[in-house]
């Protein structure tokens, strides 16, 4: 919209670039070769980022299908349209081939540029998952300063939005620049509609919507903001904006694996966005007033809204186990499910990861053999799956799409009702080790082999489990995509978990007297 308007704030600067560990310069990253050689780091750089804007420019843009379905619309209508905020930062120096690596907890894991570049032309289709540089993230996001995940600077937070309502608007491509956030647009929509804020819902008791209405700006283009104050806080990088005034601290960047000072020692940073509209002028050094004020304010913020105690961790939040938090699945240790049970996300599917377990399948096949699969969780970019194929049962592991570790029987199943188990013995001795698989087969073992290593947080973020099917990206490629339904029957499936050993214990045990610790900083 501002493109297209040929306008920009004049408070607009260029912030300088992050002088952090992780963030490498162009002219440091390695040489470019010309010749073609697919040998350098900034060869592989400058692929990642040319396959997001392959997928920008296969995008349809805001002014055909976008626009063709506004068209369709009534025009009593309010649409509100909000831009993405740009490249995310976990792909650290040169990359990552597939987004949920650093999401794993498999630290051991770390690809070389070397090993990157193998997937050249690969990167960006149906094989990977990836994410482009942090450099070039961040250059992504010019004029601020720091990306997605990071809320303590405009770079991850301040982005545009399109309000079309042709019945309610008078004005036409307008720019309006009263500050606002992504919780006033439900306020704006039920003041557009002369709605009342729903106070219970389907008999369930409503918290009050905590935004305001932007409804006002629309035929005052010069109204003063009504969003005074606002905090932002994601795993410790937090920051409060207080008319006018921004005050934020980074308390971590996405590729580091420890935070930079305890919470109550971070530096802060300060910007008047009235005159700096891309936060390039750290004002904190002349304004030691301004910035307590402000760290006042966004303590009483986030007591308001619950915001305490602040937990700086990452990764381990993401297994409740080890975050040492409360689980959907509480403290059951089996799980029985059917057949057509598909789309289980992982917080509602018990929990596998760091222990030993078992799965049990009481299924019936057809004369000439069953294919297809039993259950599965995750996909292509980490996940595992119990599959039958030519009648054989079969167990993959995939770690991160990096690496298959498969145990598959020689022999295939009779016709018939048949029992299969998978038995997972963990090694123990931390998170994300290995074990032992075997496959039995109406209980005579049929297949047995070594898990080299396991992913400890998340399989995927988006993927699913399924009963009778691997319904996204297949785990293996003995299956095909969409197309691996079980052609026989499935009884029932029991997953059995065995309780988690020490090692893990002890980590949940100092991740949760680590969360009290701040709690108690906190109040």
């Amino acid at each position: 919209m501002l493109r297209r308007l040929r306008k920009h704030p004049a408070t607009l600067m260029c912030a300088h670039r992050c002088q952090v560990p992780g963030i490498t310069g162009w002219t440091d990253i390695g040489t470019w070769l010309v010749d073609g050689t697919r040998g350098s780091a900034a060869t592989g750089c400058a692929r990642r980022t040319q396959a997001c804007i392959g997928l920008l420019r296969g995008t349809p843009p805001g002014d055909s299908s976008w626009a063709s379905g506004v068209a369709a619309i009534a025009t009593s209508t309010v649409d509100l349209t909000a831009t993405t905020i740009g490249p995310r930062l976990p792909g650290r120096a040169t990359g990552l081939p597939h987004k949920v690596d650093p999401d794993s907890g498999t630290a051991t894991i770390a690809e070389t540029v070397q090993e990157m570049l193998k997937h050249y032309d690969e990167w960006g289709g149906p094989s990977t998952y990836p994410h482009m540089a942090a450099g070039w993230a961040v250059a992504g996001d010019t004029p601020f300063m720091w990306t997605k995940q990071i809320p303590s600077n405009y770079g991850g937070t301040r982005n545009g939005m399109i309000v079309s309502w042709p019945r309610g608007i008078k004005a036409k491509n307008e720019v309006r620049s009263q500050w606002h956030h992504v919780i006033d647009i439900a306020p704006t929509v039920l003041e557009a509609a002369k709605l009342p804020e729903p106070r219970s819902v389907n008999g369930t008791v409503q918290s009050p919507i905590e935004g305001v209405s932007m409804a006002y700006s629309f035929d005052k283009p010069d109204a003063a903001s009504t969003h005074k104050t606002q905090y932002f806080e994601i795993t410790g990088n937090r920051a409060i904006y207080n008319e006018g005034w921004f005050a934020g601290t980074i308390h971590r960047a996405p590729w580091e694996q420890l935070p930079r000072h305890k919470l109550q020692e971070d530096i802060l940073e300060l910007y008047d966005t009235r005159a700096d509209f891309s936060l390039a002028n750290d004002v904190a050094a002349a304004n030691p007033a301004k910035l307590e004020e402000l760290q006042d304010v966004f303590m009483k913020e986030a007591t308001k809204y619950r915001v305490l105690p602040i937990d700086d961790r990452s990764i381990e939040r993401l297994n409740p186990a080890s975050a040492g938090r409360p689980d959907l699945m509480g403290n059951r240790t089996s799980l029985t499910l059917a057949e057509g049970m598909v789309g289980m996300s992982e917080n509602v599917f018990i929990n596998i990861k760091n222990r030993s377990f078992s799965i049990t399948a009481e299924v019936n096949l057809p004369e000439g053999g069953a294919n297809g699969v039993i259950l599965a969780q995750g996909g292509r970019f980490g996940g595992w799956s119990l599959y039958l194929k030519d009648g054989r049962p079969t167990y993959c592991y995939n770690l991160l799409g990096l690496e298959q570790f498969k145990v598959s029987s020689s022999e295939a199943l009779a016709a018939g009702k048949a029992t299969i188990r998978l038995n997972f013995d963990y090694e123990g001795g931390g998170i994300g080790k290995g074990g032992t698989a075997t496959l039995l087969a109406n209980d005579k073992t049929v297949a047995s082999g070594k898990i080299e290593r396991t992913q400890a947080m998340v399989f995927s973020a988006d993927e699913t489990a399924g009963v009778g099917m691997d319904d996204a990206t297949p785990v293996t490629t003995d299956y095909k995509e969409r197309d691996n339904s079980f052609t026989g029957k499935i009884y029932k499936v029991t997953v059995d978990v065995k309780p988690i050993g020490a090692a893990v214990k002890a980590q949940a045990a100092a991740a949760t007297q680590e969360a009290a610790i701040k709690t108690a900083l906190s109040n």
